[in-house]
């Protein structure tokens, strides 16, 4: 059922944001040199890896780990990457992952493939079999300000929560943190 309710959704949201991504996606071509999209390699369901794209908001050459590893983060945005990543309009190429299984629009946030102490920690508390989300219970619980042991609490209770219901209420959350912003790194 959720398989089904991901396939419905994404193809909706993608015609409804149709011409905003076509926006958003020039508007990264005509401020900044590189592709539109960055493609990282993020781990999936039982720790396979897939390629997920996002709109380009780092600068071509910038090293490939977490935002908050880099000495300086704001030195390597594009122009437009922090109204991006405010916005959460980085996020959007990711309907394709949800299309095409990779991800879903709830679950655990997609590690990185070399976030070796956030993939441990999801596999001591079986939180690797789960689909990773567009957002999730961590995401509108504290996103980027939660430690990864508490994020890893979180996707915990996810995984024991989980249902449509609990689903649904995660996506109105997040409705609400974009719009006020709440919890977003710049």
């Amino acid at each position: 059922m959720k398989r089904l309710v991901d396939l419905i959704l994404a193809f909706w949201v993608t015609v409804v944001l149709g011409l905003p991504l076509v926006l958003v996606a020039l508007l990264v071509k005509l401020t900044s040199a590189g592709p539109v999209l960055y493609w990282s390699d993020r781990v999936g369901r039982g720790k396979r890896i897939f390629r997920m794209p996002k709109f380009r908001t780092m600068r071509v050459g910038t090293p490939a780990v977490a935002t908050h590893l880099l000495a300086s983060p704001a030195a390597h945005l594009t122009p437009i990457g922090s109204f991006l990543r405010r916005s959460s309009l980085d996020e959007l190429p990711q309907l394709w992952s949800i299309l095409k299984g990779e991800m879903s629009f709830v679950g655990p946030r997609p590690a990185l493939f070399n976030q070796d102490d956030l993939l441990e920690l999801r596999l001591r508390h079986g939180v690797h079999e789960l689909v990773p989300g567009l957002t999730g219970w961590a995401q509108i619980n504290g996103r980027d300000e939660l430690s990864i042991p508490e994020k890893v609490r979180l996707d915990a209770e996810y995984l024991q929560r989980r249902s449509l219901g609990f689903d649904l209420l995660i996506l109105w959350r997040t409705m609400i943190k974009i719009v006020t912003r709440d919890g977003v790194a710049h």
